[in-house]
């Protein structure tokens, strides 16, 4: 799939100098700080992605930390990979980290942050070494949305969320937006499975919903999620990936489970963490302010692959080009959860 870019940071490259390919990129030390564990097949994976783009294309050292999924133990995680001396740049993510780091930040205002999917609260006090990347995942969730109640035989579908939170809920509302604005008496069945690694929890509130009459889930639960392919298998049913292009990514590891993924709702991390870390070497990241990206600035969308291509017929296409053409120009806004 091929990555658009973003307008913003396009333009800052473009002024950039000196270039990447003539830059120091030796020095630049990069940790990832991950709030749980790689391997999930969606959003950390797609970070880790991007991030790894970066060190094979500027020459960036990265240092990964899966802080696992005890959040009891991210604070001090943090502060003792934030007290370092040697690095450079500390990246994390999600909402979940933002308190955290918020923290971590103040106290060490001559090191550069970068935190995605959450942004500080830039109105309480000065983020000058932050820079914060957020997503218009209602966007894309629509999306998913409008092409589960074309594609739904049964007129029910269901959206699998890993907590139940403001973000997962931006999900929840877009998608339930979506469904409805292609048939206003579709159901949408909503459970939250309150775990973020746990693959046969998902796929046991998955096949109680397929159960009910779901005929597609949407997983928004990282791992966890990752049991909605099965149960999906095991029912003949159908799922919407989440973060990367799933089908694809599971497609020589388990084709069965890939072909029951009729497309995926791509959050774009890996694209935008590969350009920020562009701006960033060339000394231009803009430090001190957020950049939320949506269907206009290539942040999110839905995967079109082969799976996507032969499963899909050319109205609902149609359909679903129409829809992103209606957000990105603005004539169609999207509910919040925020």
């Amino acid at each position: 799939m091929t990555q658009r870019l973003f307008p913003i940071l396009i333009i800052a490259l473009i002024f950039a100098a000196p270039s990447s390919a003539n830059a120091d990129e030796s020095a630049v030390l990069v940790i990832h700080f991950i709030n749980g564990a790689l391997g999930d097949g969606s959003f950390f994976d797609s970070a880790a992605r991007g991030i790894a783009e970066a060190e094979a294309e500027l020459g960036i050292e990265v240092v990964t930390i899966e802080a696992g999924y005890n959040s009891s133990a991210w604070r001090e995680l943090l502060e003792a990979a934030a007290s370092g001396e040697d690095y450079d740049l500390l990246i994390t993510g999600t909402a979940l980290m933002r308190d955290l780091l918020s923290e971590v930040a103040k106290k060490h205002p001559d090191k550069r942050f970068i935190i995605y999917d959450s942004s500080v609260d830039y109105s309480e006090g000065s983020y000058e070494n932050v820079y914060s990347v957020l997503y218009r995942q209602n966007e894309g969730a629509y999306l998913a949305g409008v092409y589960a109640a074309l594609m739904t035989e049964s007129g029910t579908i269901g959206i699998l969320g890993g907590q139940n939170s403001t973000t997962i809920n931006d999900f929840v509302v877009g998608y339930r937006q979506g469904a409805q604005s292609v048939s206003p008496e579709v159901v949408v069945l909503v459970e939250y499975a309150e775990s973020w690694d746990d693959p046969a929890l998902g796929e046991a509130l998955a096949a109680e919903m397929y159960g009910k009459g779901a005929d597609i889930i949407f997983q928004a639960a990282g791992t966890t999620g990752l049991g909605v392919f099965r149960a999906a298998a095991e029912s003949g049913k159908y799922a919407i990936g989440v973060d990367s292009d799933q089908a694809m990514m599971i497609e020589e590891t388990d084709p069965e489970e890939a072909s029951t993924i009729l497309t995926s709702m791509m959050k774009n991390v890996d694209a935008s963490l590969l350009w920020a870390l562009k701006l960033y070497v060339n000394g231009v990241l803009p430090f001190g302010g957020a950049e939320t990206l949506g269907i206009r600035e290539g942040g999110v969308g839905l995967a079109r692959n082969d799976r996507y291509d032969e499963a899909t017929p050319a109205a609902v296409k149609a359909a679903i080009d129409r829809a992103e053409l209606e957000i990105r120009e603005g004539r169609t806004r999207v509910k919040t959860a925020f």
